[in-house]
């Protein structure tokens, strides 16, 4: 089943209904579920292959597809972030493979959006997203288009000028980095002239190149600088000079620093052969910033270190497994992160067959998930993100039992819950809302952590209205950690945005001021105020 609603319309939910967060097995998809405890042989709807992002060329068609499970059998609704599902979208149900289809034919840049699939049922709902991302064919086309849209002659040139200059460091990062990282580089300076940026950066390659063939022979494997778990930072990079008595210089922020071959220095350059390897030691907030190798005044490789202010709400625990079952380790930091790094007797660890490496949808839940322990993975263990980390050990138990010995087992661990304290505390936030920066069109996250016994009801509004039950907002509560994701922030979304925690023994209240400013600006005016009612 399927049908087209409103993206402004808002969930139902039936009187006497309280609603329950579910983790689903599939990353990105967040479910609600109504009832307290679901019927015998019933179950809340969830996505076993979800509609992914896509960025399609104009004209092309189209096509989200997702596959949904439940009982009795979840309903399937399209929505987009802004506008709406009109007849010049199609869905399709294919009852064969069970796969449900958004098509989108001859797409047309005006169709670039957030889309979002919900599959609900009477016990539950599964909500998830995706971005659809549109490739402009020509100029003459795209001006033709604008001028359709608006009725007006578009002057393209003055346009043009009007754009604002872009820092140089963008450039610079862009041409040192892996094409997988342009659209996290774009969205940090505010670019959404993707088709614009390849085609000047292409021209810059061009210029860098030729200026860099006069001293280098061969320059390749750049690899960005990143934090290891000694707590140095290194990039590196192999370059062929073409005269051996070149002179190469390391710059941070455009200020040249000293660096000696001595690795135990603060900033230290070790060469084998072609490979340079520069390191940075002790790294403290102060060494955050743009670092760049030059050699004879040519610029040769940019790389920019962040040090995200971020600490761990809820630290990893210690955590005994016999063998055969799954271990896992899981924490909660005061900030959105797409990643963090997980490290096992001091070896960075990888998504692989031994290891699952996930993130929540609000990006403040990390996992790490050690499969099918044996023996030798006992050990400790440790998150990292920025300068802070955490660890716990991991003990692995022997199996005495001869009729479960070479089974899969699984092993379940659920953050923990809040101690039942012996006396009772009124709400209070113990990290408040704080000032976030992102660009119109992109999204934003809001978050703070609570605390209280008994369990606080965090309650969000915008210019005093609640967004609780706001599908446009995405609304989290996890150990006392609260987020709300925007998926694309525009001018509407300007306003107070309030977080009101309460208790029988009180209600406190935090705040800020969301003002939203233009494709390429946005702004955040951040003020935090306190109201506690005994």
């Amino acid at each position: 089943m399927f049908k087209i609603r409103k993206s402004k319309d808002e969930e139902p939910t039936a009187p006497g209904q309280g609603k329950i967060k579910k983790r689903s097995r599939v990353p990105g998809v967040m479910i609600t579920q109504f009832v307290e405890e679901l019927p015998e042989g019933m179950s809340t709807p969830d996505f076993t292959r979800k509609p992914i992002a896509l960025t399609i060329q104009e004209g092309k068609l189209a096509i989200f597809r997702a596959i949904v499970t439940g009982k009795p059998t979840p309903t399937v609704t399209w929505v987009r972030n802004n506008g709406e599902i009109d007849e010049r979208f199609k869905i399709f149900f294919e009852s064969s493979s069970g796969e449900h289809q958004l098509q989108i034919p001859d797409v047309s840049v005006d169709q670039a959006d957030t889309y979002k699939c919900f599959a609900e049922n009477e016990y539950g709902k599964a909500i998830v997203t995706a971005a659809l991302n549109i490739i402009e064919v020509g100029y003459k086309k795209s001006r033709a288009m604008q001028q359709s849209r608006t009725g007006t002659q578009v002057d393209m040139d003055a346009k043009e000028d009007a754009k604002p200059q872009i820092d140089d460091a963008f450039w610079d990062l862009l041409m040192s980095a892996d094409k997988k990282d342009y659209e996290s580089i774009c969205g940090e300076y505010g670019i959404t002239d993707f088709r614009g940026m390849l085609k000047k950066l292409n021209e810059k390659k061009i210029e860098r190149e030729q200026e860099q063939e006069k001293v280098v022979e061969r320059l390749c494997n750049l690899k960005p600088i990143e934090l290891k778990a000694s707590g140095a930072a290194e990039f590196e990079l192999e370059m062929a000079l073409k005269d051996p008595t070149s002179k190469i210089f390391l710059y941070k922020d455009g200020i040249m620093i000293p660096f000696d071959a001595d690795t135990e220095v603060k900033h230290g350059l070790k060469q084998v052969g072609k490979k340079f390897v520069f390191s940075i030691n002790g790294v403290n907030p102060e060494d955050a910033g743009l670092y760049q190798v030059e050699v004879d005044g040519v610029k040769i490789f940019s790389t920019d270190l962040k040090l995200p202010s971020v600490d761990f709400l809820v630290k990893i625990q210690d955590v005994t497994a016999e063998e055969r079952e799954d271990a896992v380790f899981e924490c909660v930091v005061s900030q959105p992160l797409k990643k963090i790094t997980w490290m096992g007797k001091n070896i960075a660890l990888e998504q692989g067959d031994k290891f699952d490496i996930t993130v929540s949808e609000d990006m403040l839940i990390h996992t790490l998930v050690v499969k099918d322990c044996m023996l030798l993975d006992k050990g400790i263990y440790a998150a990292v993100a920025g300068l802070k980390s955490c660890s716990a050990w991991l003990i692995v138990e022997a199996d005495n039992d001869p009729n479960a010995r070479g089974k899969k087992k699984t092993f379940s661990l659920n953050l923990p819950a809040p101690k039942d304290c012996s006396f009772e505390t009124p709400p209070s936030f113990s990290v408040p809302l704080k000032t976030h920066n992102s660009p119109e069109s992109y999204e934003c996250y809001m978050s703070c952590a609570v605390t209280g016994n008994p369990r606080p009801h965090v309650t969000w509004y915008r210019n005093n209205i609640s967004l609780n039950t706001n599908t446009n907002y995405y609304i989290t509560n996890t150990c006392g950690v609260c987020s709300m994701v925007i998926l694309k922030v525009g001018p509407k979304d300007s306003g107070d945005y309030t977080v009101i925690a309460e208790n029988p023994l009180g209600r406190v209240e935090c705040s800020t001021k969301l003002v939203v400013k233009g494709k390429n600006s946005f702004t955040v005016f951040f003020g935090t105020s306190y109201g506690l009612t005994l």
